[in-house]
């Protein structure tokens, strides 16, 4: 799905998304557990940042972390609200990073509205940042069989089976270190989360 798509789509409801989400106190303990498992040295870049919560977590666990974001409004909040960390408006698709530069990529749930065609020229971009075995920290929804596309609230979205996903990612030079699984519940889909670290 191209940029302006989903940043149209965000800006439409930013204020909504910040007021649900826009705190680390409405993160899942277990998925702030398990990215500080493996995000535990920077420089970390937080892509797709949104209202800027995970990389407030990150920076207080004493790892310098950037947020990278589209939506403008997102940056905004971020900036007003934690002033003194670094937040840039931008697109994970081309990082105006130096090869083998960052120690760690938090991408949660930034990548769900990336057609499954376009994933694997992002996921090399990444590659091509990470240093030899940064590590990789990926939010996503997970599909029982097969990859497919859902009416996500926002804007259209896709969710992999999580094996499909591995083998992408090791296509794409990375190597599958440890995932977290949630079934769905009556209020939620089945989503997961994948740390997988960067192959020389």
């Amino acid at each position: 799905m191209p940029d302006n798509t989903v940043r149209a789509a965000y800006t439409a409801v930013n204020q909504l998304y910040i007021d649900l989400f826009g705190s680390p106190t409405d993160l899942d303990p277990a998925y702030t557990t398990f990215i500080l498992r493996h995000l535990t040295e920077g420089p970390v870049l937080d892509l797709g940042c949104g209202p800027g919560h995970f990389t407030k977590v990150l920076t207080d666990a004493g790892i310098p972390t950037t947020g990278i974001d589209l939506v403008p409004e997102f940056i905004t909040h971020a900036r007003t609200t934690y002033p003194t960390l670094d937040f840039e408006l931008g697109s994970f698709r081309t990082l105006n990073t130096p090869p083998e530069s960052i120690a760690g990529i938090l991408a949660w749930f930034s990548l769900i509205h990336i057609p499954p065609p376009e994933l694997p020229t992002i996921l090399t971009e990444f590659h091509r940042v990470l240093r030899p075995g940064g590590a990789l920290v990926l939010g996503f929804f997970d599909a029982e069989n097969e990859v497919e596309m859902f009416p996500h609230k926002v804007t259209n979205a896709y969710r992999w089976p999580i094996n499909n996903l591995i083998t992408l990612l090791q296509t794409t030079g990375f190597t599958e270190l440890d995932r977290l699984q949630h079934p769905a519940t009556a209020t939620t889909r089945r989503h997961a989360a994948l740390a997988c670290a960067r192959r020389e």
